[in-house]
C-alpha cells in the first residue's frame, strides 16, 4: 500500500486523491524500507554463506551472523531465553582448547530448537485459540481467496487447521529476521548431522579442529593466519623472508601444516578436499598470472616443484617432485617453444625420476640405464646425448617406472594433488623416521608442501645449479667468503642428491682445496657477486647467521639467478680439538686419492658396504671404527651412515646430503674421491691399482679430503 497516497478532505472543496507528506508517515515509510532492506540482507546472508563442510573455524564466523540475528530478534521485540543460552554456550565453546563434534551438534540442537520457542510463543501460541473462534465466526466464503485454497472437502477441524498453519507461515514470513534465523540454523545442523553420517568420531573431532583458511599460504602475498614457522616450515619460512628482503625466489604458495596435521580426515571427506583443491587451483591459476604461463598448457607450459618443508629441517629424507606439469604432449610443445628438445625431453627424464622415488623407486635403477644408455650411443655425458637420444631415454624411464606398477597420470592437476599427497606420506617414510629417531626430533612436527614455479639450470651449459656457504665450513666463521659447490647444465636435485662431480665456487676454495675446474667465481662472475651480494646483506646486514644456500641459475645474467632455499651452516667450529694423524710425511706412500673433507678429522677404520656389513664387524671388532665405502650415497643410507665412524663417497660435493647429514651426526666424511671404484657384490673398492676389501683398515682425513691405505696412529690438536 501507498502510505502516501492519501484522500484530501477540506470545508466546501470536494475530496479528491494526491500525494502528500507528514513526518509520521515519512518516518514509517522509511521504517517499512529499512525493514525490508534488513529482510534482504538477512536472506542473502545466509544464501551466500557457503559451508560444504564445518569446522570450528566456522563457527567463528556463524557466531557473529547468530549475534546479528540476535540484535533483529531485538529490534522486533522478541527474546528466547533458551536460545540465548546456547548462543552463549557457542561463544565459551570457542575460548576451550578441547571441544568435541558432538558438544557442537548439542549447541545447534539447542539454537535450532531456541528458534523453535520463539515461533510458538511469539507466532502461535497468541493466535492459536482466537483463529479458531474467528474462522468459525466469520465463515469460509468470507475469508480470503489464498486461505480458501485447496480446503474444498475438509472438516471444519481440518479447514481451521490448514488455515491457521497458512496464517502462522505468513506471520512469520513478515518477520524480517526469523525465517533467515530458522533457515541458517537448519542448515548447519543438517550440515552437521551429514558428517556424522559420513565419519567416525575421531575423523569427526579432526574434521572440527580444521581451519580452511589457514590451509595455503602465498610466498609473495603471505597469510598472516598462516606466516609462521609451524605452519610454513622451515624453508618456506625462509623463502617467505627472502622474499621480504625483495631477493629472487621463484613464485608460489605453501599448504601449510594445517592441511597436514588434518589430511587423512580431508582425504576422507569429499567435501573438505574438495575445497581444498579448489583453494589450489585459485593459487595455481595466480601464479600463472604472475609468471605469463599456464599449467598444463603445451604452448607455453608452467611446470612446478613440488617440495616439503618442515619446521625442523630433514635435509633429502623426504620426497621432492621437480618439473610436474608435464606428459609427452606437453613435452613436444616444450620442445618448440624453447627450440630445445634435449632440455624439454631432460626434463621430462627428471620428471618420472622423481615421481617414481617417490613411490619408493629406487635411484640405482635409473643409474643402471642411464649407463646402459651411455654405452650404447657411446657417450661419458648425458649432455652428449642428442635430443632424439634423450627422449628415447626419458620414455625408456616412463616404460620401466610402469613396468614397476607405478602409474604416472597425464593430467597436470591430477599430478599435482598426487604429490601433495606423496610428499605428506613421506613425512612417514622410513629414512625420515630413522632420521628423527637419530636426531631425537619429535615425530609430530608434520610437514608443509611447497609448490613453486620451476626455475631451470639443465637449459645448456650457460645455466646451472649449486649451493653455497657463506662461510668456509671449516674453523670459526670469522669472515664473509663464499664456498660449495656448483654444477653447470644440471638441476637442483643433481648436486645435493651427489650424483654429478661438481666444481668450487669461489677461486680461493678451488685453490685451497686443490679441486680441478673453473670456479663459479671464474666461469659466471655476474652470478657470483650477485650471491656475494646476498650473502653480505644477510650476514652483515640483516644479521642473519651465516647461511647455506641453494641456487638456480638459467644464464650467465645476474638477473637468471633464484634463489631455492636457505638454512643456517652446520659447521664443525664446536669442536675445539680435532684429530690429526701422527707422521703425515710419511703416509705419502700410503696414498690411495684425494677427495673433498667435509666433516671430522683423521679416522683409521675398516671397510664397510651396508648394513649387515656394519653389524657384521661389530661383532668380529666392537672396538674398531668402521668407513662406510660408497659410490654415492642416498637418504635411504641414513641408518648405515649413523651406525658408521666415517663416510667415503666416490662422488657427490661437499654441499651434498650425504655431506650434511654426516656432519650434523659428527661423522668423518670425505666425498667425491673420484679414482675410488666400489663392487658392492663383491665387496672391494679399487684406487688406482689398489684394492681394498670388507674388513681391511683405510685411513680418511675429513680435513684435507685425502684417503690412505692402511691403519695409522692419530693425536689429537687444537682446531683450526
Amino acid at each position: 500500500e501507498d502510505i502516501y497516497l492519501k484522500r484530501h478532505i477540506a470545508a466546501d472543496i470536494p475530496s479528491m486523491y494526491g500525494r502528500y507528506h507528514e513526518k509520521k508517515f515519512d518516518a514509517l515509510g522509511l521504517s517499512f524500507r529499512l525493514e525490508n532492506l534488513a529482510r534482504n540482507w538477512f536472506e542473502e546472508l545466509v544464501q551466500n554463506f557457503d559451508f560444504p563442510f564445518i569446522t570450528r573455524a566456522t563457527f567463528f564466523t556463524v557466531l557473529k551472523y547468530l549475534k546479528l540475528f540476535r540484535q533483529g530478534l531485538a529490534v522486533e521485540g522478541i527474546s528466547s531465553k533458551k536460545f540465548d543460552i546456547y548462543l552463549q554456550l557457542l561463544e565459551n565453546s570457542l575460548k576451550m582448547r578441547c571441544f568435541t563434534y558432538t558438544q557442537y551438534l548439542d549447541i545447534f540442537r539447542g539454537l535450532l530448537e531456541g528458534v523453535r520457542h520463539i515461533i510458538k510463543t511469539y507466532y502461535i501460541s497468541p493466535h492459536v485459540e482466537n483463529l479458531g473462534i474467528i474462522l468459525r465466526q466469520i465463515g469460509r466464503r468470507r475469508l480470503l481467496p489464498r486461505y480458501r485454497r485447496g480446503t474444498s472437502g475438509l472438516s471444519e477441524g481440518e479447514f481451521i487447521h490448514r488455515v491457521t498453519e497458512t496464517f502462522t507461515r505468513e506471520l512469520v514470513a513478515s518477520s524480517f529476521v526469523l525465517q533467515p534465523l530458522d533457515n541458517f540454523v537448519l542448515r548447519i545442523y543438517q550440515t552437521l548431522l551429514k558428517q556424522r553420517e559420513l565419519l567416525e568420531p575421531r575423523d569427526l573431532d579432526l574434521l572440527m579442529s580444521y581451519d580452511p583458511d589457514r590451509a595455503l599460504c602465498d610466498l609473495y602475498h603471505p597469510n598472516p593466519l598462516a606466516r609462521d614457522l609451524i605452519h610454513l616450515g622451515n624453508k618456506a619460512y625462509n623463502l617467505l623472508l627472502l622474499v621480504e628482503e625483495k631477493l629472487p625466489v621463484p613464485p608460489g604458495f605453501v599448504l601449510t601444516t594445517e592441511v597436514y596435521r588434518c589430511y587423512p580426515v580431508i582425504s576422507k571427506y569429499r567435501q573438505a578436499y574438495l575445497d581444498l583443491m579448489d583453494r589450489i587451483r585459485e593459487r595455481v591459476h595466480l601464479l600463472e598470472e604472475r609468471v605469463g604461463r599456464r599449467f598444463g598448457s603445451p604452448e607455453n607450459p608452467l611446470l612446478l616443484s613440488v617440495r616439503s618443508g618442515a619446521a625442523i629441517s630433514l635435509p633429502g629424507m623426504m620426497s621432492t617432485i621437480l618439473n610436474l606439469g608435464l606428459n609427452p604432449e606437453i613435452v613436444e610443445g616444450l620442445a618448440e617453444k624453447t627450440g630445445n628438445l634435449w632440455f624439454a625431453w631432460d626434463t621430462y627424464r627428471r620428471f618420472v625420476q622423481s615421481w617414481a622415488m617417490a613411490h619408493g623407486l629406487e635411484r640405482e635403477l635409473f643409474n643402471q640405464l642411464m649407463r646402459s644408455h651411455k654405452r650404447l650411443y657411446g657417450v661419458k655425458k648425458k649432455r652428449e646425448f642428442s635430443g632424439e637420444e634423450m627422449k628415447e631415454l626419458a620414455l625408456l624411464y616412463r616404460k620401466m617406472i610402469e613396468k614397476y606398477g607405478i602409474s604416472l597420470p597425464d593430467d597436470p592437476w591430477e599430478q599435482l594433488a598426487r604429490a601433495v599427497e606423496l610428499v605428506f606420506a613421506s613425512w612417514e617414510a622410513k629414512k625420515a623416521r630413522v632420521y628423527r629417531e637419530i636426531m631425537g626430533i619429535s615425530e609430530d612436527w608434520g610437514t608443509a608442501v611447497i609448490v613453486q614455479t620451476m626455475t631451470f639450470g639443465n637449459l645448456g651449459l650457460r645455466s646451472g645449479t649449486g649451493v653455497v656457504f657463506t662461510a668456509p665450513p671449516y674453523g670459526k666463521l670469522s669472515r664473509l667468503a663464499l664456498w660449495g659447490d656448483y654444477t653447470p647444465g644440471n638441476q637442483g636435485e643433481d648436486i645435493v642428491s651427489g650424483l654429478v662431480n661438481t666444481y668450487p665456487i669461489s677461486i680461493e676454495q678451488r685453490k685451497r682445496e686443490g679441486r680441478e675446474g673453473p670456479s663459479l667465481e671464474e666461469a659466471f662472475p655476474e652470478i657470483y657477486q650477485a650471491l656475494f651480494d646476498i650473502a653480505q646483506h644477510l650476514v652483515y646486514e640483516k644479521k642473519w647467521s651465516h647461511q647455506e644456500m641453494e641456487f638456480t641459475f638459467e644464464g650467465p645474467r645476474r638477473e637468471d639467478l633464484y634463489i631455492l632455499q636457505v638454512r643456517d651452516m652446520v659447521t664443525q667450529e664446536e669442536r675445539p680439538r680435532v684429530q690429526v694423524f701422527e707422521n703425515p710425511e710419511e703416509l705419502s706412500r700410503y696414498f690411495l686419492g684425494k677427495g673433498i673433507g667435509v666433516a671430522g678429522g683423521a679416522l683409521s677404520g675398516r671397510v664397510v658396504f651396508d648394513l649387515e656389513d656394519i653389524r657384521r664387524m661389530r661383532q668380529e671388532d666392537p672396538e674398531a671404527p668402521l668407513i662406510l665405502l660408497r659410490y654415492d650415497t642416498v637418504p635411504d643410507d641414513i641408518k648405515e651412515i649413523s651406525q658408521a665412524d666415517g663416510l667415503l663417497t666416490a662422488r657427490g660435493g661437499q654441499t651434498s646430503h650425504a655431506a650434511i647429514v654426516a656432519s650434523r651426526l659428527g661423522k668423518t666424511c670425505v666425498v667425491g674421491c673420484e679414482v675410488m671404484a666400489i663392487d658392492e657384490e663383491n665387496k672391494r673398492a679399487r684406487f688406482n691399482g689398489y684394492t681394498v676389501r670388507l674388513g681391511d683398515w683405510i685411513s680418511i682425513d675429513g680435513l684435507k679430503g685425502n684417503v690412505y691405505l692402511g691403519k695409522h696412529p692419530v693425536k689429537e690438536v687444537v682446531g683450526p
